[in-house]
Order: C-alpha cells, then structure tokens, then sequence
C-alpha cells in the first residue's frame, strides 16, 4: 500500500511537471508607462533620514524604500547621487557626500552599488540624479578634496549657496567627467538633472560677465554634449532632465509665471526637447489642474513640442495639505495622473516629488496610486537610442501545486531584463519583472490561478519589446 501511494504521488508530481510546455504562440505587450519617485539626498529630505545613521541603518532605510516602490507598483527610482559637488558612491573625484555620515566620511560601503543592486533585484529601474552645479549650501563643511576648496576661482557666489560658473568650460568639463564616470562604472539605468542651471531669483545674476543669451549657449553646449557623450558610452542610458514647468510666462497663452526660465535660469528646454538632446523631459507640473499655471494646459503644451520624445510630468505629491497648498487633496494628484495618460502623445509616464509625500501617504495618496498601477507597467522603450529585438527565449515551467517554477534560456545577448505575463483567452496580466540575471524564478502557483498560458518576454536594453516564449497547458 506505501509503495502504491509513493507511486501514485509520483505520476501525479510527473504529470503536473509536464503541465507546461512551450507552444509557438504569442502575447500582449505588457503595459508600458515611467513610473518614478524623486528620493532626495539633500538637507537629508527623503534619504538617509539624518546624516551618521550606520551603514546597516542606511541600508535598512534604502530597502525600505524600495519594497514600498514595489508595493505601490512604481518602475523607477531617482536617485540623488550628487547633491552638492559631492559624491553619494565610491569617487575619486569628489568626496563623500555629508548627507550620507558627514563631510568626506565614508560610510562603509558604497550606496550607489547597493542600491542598484536592490532595485534589479526587484524589478525596479535605478537612475542617477545628479545637480550638476550646485558646489555648497549654507556654508556647511564639505570633504577635503571637494571643488570648493581644490578650485575655488570655478565658483560663483549666489546667495548662501555658491555654485561651478555653469559658463566656464573648465567647470562644465568637470561635471561631465563626474556623471560620465558615474556611468562608466555603476550599471545605471538613467542619468537624471534637475531644474538648477543658473540659480534662480534673486540670486540669477552672478558676477560672470555674460548676458542672457550667452549664458543660454553654454548651458545648450552642456546639455547637448551630456546627452552625446552618455549615448556614446551606453546607448540604453536614459537622459532626463527636470525644468521648472514654464518654459516662459504666457507660453502657453495666460500662464502666468515669476520666474522666467529661459531668462532667469538659461533653461531653454523646449530647445532640448525639440532637438532630442533628452529621452524624456520631466517639467515640474507642481500647480493643480484648476490655476493661473494650469497643470493640463502646460502638459499639453510641453507634450506638443517633438512627437519623438516623452514628456512625463513631475507631479507635486509633496503639496497635497501643504504650506504651500494648504487646501489641496491627494484626487488633484489622481486627476493629474488621469490626465497625464491622455494626454500622452509618445508614451506615459510620470515622476512623483517626493518619495517622503508617497511614503507617508499624503492625504490618502496612496489609495489612489494603488487604484492607477494595479498591475506592473515597463518602463517605455527608446527606439531611437537601439532597435534590436531580443529573440525568443526557450523555456519551461514545472508546477508542484503549490509552486510554479518558471526556468528560461536566452537565445541571444539582447535582453536587459524579462517580463513575465500570465493569460487567459484575451485577458494578460503582468505579474514580474526581472533583471537579465535571472534565468529561473519560483512563483505561487495561485498567482496562475484560471490562467493557462504563460508568456517569459525579453526586454532589451533600450526598452524594445523581444519575442516571448509562451508556455501552455
């Protein structure tokens, strides 16, 4: 009788093994929308929560971070690596970032390398956001070799901070070497900036002798020579930038503004997107739907500039009940999100300040991103920096009942990460998203439950969708 059982259990244990089998079909493309929240560095506002936390503690907090990101379903994180001049990895450029355990001190293991190692794991993009001008703050202590204190005649006083001359190529030359040996090395999936070119008001006129319109060319000569040097050294990187929402006041017709971008700042970047020296541009939308800066008249307007770049909108979560918008409700963020996806002209995306607002669920902000991203979403491809298509994979899933081990091979070096996709008839979901590291993953077999196809997609490192392998039973 126990050797009948033992049989019995095992034709049944062989007989689930054979219950998937690559069959010569296809699937849906899985959704695809940028999914980002902005974690700042600077002044300690979304990470570490204070300067000195051990490493371990540091650490703690980074995971923290990013299972949350999983949870609520977002795609990528942007990262601060470089606050101030300052380095949050391992540099032999700049020093140690204070934010991280104070002034030049290292904090026991590289941030930047854990992170992106975390964040693949999970399935989650890690970009490099990098202030590329910013030198001090406030007078606070920097590291020994920082720029301030190496090069001094490079900096330009603005207010209490003071910042590299964006205008002296000996400045711009040294940025470029930072963020470019920050790609060289770190397995990055975006180099991000923000809105800070030349300081705003009313400390925009630094003493550097040029006029708007000259200030205007340099910085155009940085931005055009970043985006070529970073696709000249991996193409599937993706350059972002993060302007000040208005390009100029009444650009649209009625939005009122005061700061002019274009003048102030020397941001021209309807220029940078019209000329595709970005793979998305991510203006600062923080003003509701209903304002004199109308959200959605000034999405419209960026989003009309070039049909072949994104515009994925930086949304305000940090303003809902805020000082600086006391009345506002997280459904402005919803709406804002709503809107964003019709207006979409290339792809969608959006890039949520800060991680702090999200994580602490802002007036209920959560409910509402879990509403929107109820399933995954991959980031959008670049087909401008790469068009290959990853092939077809050859795969097989073995199901015990209550554990579906999924197991693949790639057929060619093409892919950057996998999707994994589970279907019925016209009915897919997206239930995993993979670093190009893996080759099998075990997954609870009720997450198949009533599906009977599974798709194991390719992505290549430009986002381009591969041919999946799709199993059946």
């Amino acid at each position: 009788m126990k050797k009948l059982l033992q049989v019995i259990i095992f034709l049944a244990t062989a007989a689930l093994a054979q219950a998937w089998q690559q069959v010569n079909e296809s699937a849906p493309e899985p959704p695809h929308e940028f999914r980002a929240a902005w974690v700042a560095t600077v002044y300690n506002l979304d990470w570490p929560s204070r300067a000195g936390l051990s490493a371990e503690a540091q650490k703690q907090e980074l995971l923290a971070i990013l299972n949350k990101a999983v949870q609520l379903k977002l795609n990528a994180i942007i990262l601060q690596v470089r606050p101030n001049s300052d380095a949050v990895y391992k540099s032999s450029i700049e020093p140690w970032s204070a934010w991280l355990s104070g002034p030049g001190v290292n904090p026991g293991y590289d941030p930047l390398a854990f992170a992106i190692q975390e964040a693949h794991k999970r399935g989650l993009e890690l970009h490099a956001w990098f202030n590329p001008f910013r030198a001090t703050i406030s007078g606070r202590p920097v590291g020994r070799n920082h720029i301030a204190n190496r090069q001094p005649s490079l900096l330009k006083k603005a207010g209490n901070t003071t910042i590299l001359n964006p205008s002296n190529k000996s400045a711009q030359q040294h940025v470029m070497r930072v963020i470019l040996d920050v790609v060289r090395r770190y397995d990055i999936d975006g180099v991000h900036l923000d809105d800070y070119f030349y300081p705003y008001p009313p400390h925009n006129e630094i003493a550097d002798g040029k006029s708007p319109a000259e200030r205007r060319a340099a910085i155009d000569t940085f931005v055009r020579n970043l985006y070529t040097s970073v696709k000249s050294t991996k193409p599937w990187v993706r350059v972002g930038i993060s302007p000040f929402g208005i390009w100029q006041p009444n650009y649209p017709a009625g939005i009122k503004a005061g700061v002019n971008a274009y003048e102030h700042l020397a941001c021209d970047a309807r220029k940078w997107l019209a000329k595709g020296w970005v793979d998305y541009l991510a203006p600062q939308l923080y003003w509701r739907i209903d304002s004199d800066q109308s959200f959605t008249a000034l999405m419209e307007w960026w989003s009309s500039i070039n049909p072949n770049r994104p515009v994925w909108p930086g949304i305000a979560s940090a303003r809902i009940k805020s000082s600086e918008d006391p009345g506002r409700p997280a459904s402005e963020i919803a709406a804002q999100i709503d809107y964003s996806r019709r207006m979409a002209r290339q792809s969608c995306g959006q890039l949520f300040w800060s991680w702090r607002s999200i994580n602490n669920n802002a007036g209920g902000i959560q409910k509402y991103l879990k509403e929107r991203y109820s399933g995954y979403a991959v980031p959008p491809p670049m087909p401008w920096s790469g068009s290959v298509r990853p092939a077809r994979p050859r795969a097989r899933a073995t199901d015990d009942g209550r554990t579906t081990t999924l197991s693949w091979e790639p057929t060619d070096g093409a892919a950057r990460k996998w999707v994994i996709q589970a279907g019925k008839g016209k009915k897919w979901k997206t239930i995993a998203i993979l670093p190009n590291t893996r080759r099998s993953v075990p997954l609870p077999s009720a997450l198949f439950d009533g599906c009977n196809r599974i798709a194991i997609r390719p992505i290549s490192a430009c986002g381009n969708s591969g041919t999946p392998a799709v199993l059946a039973r």
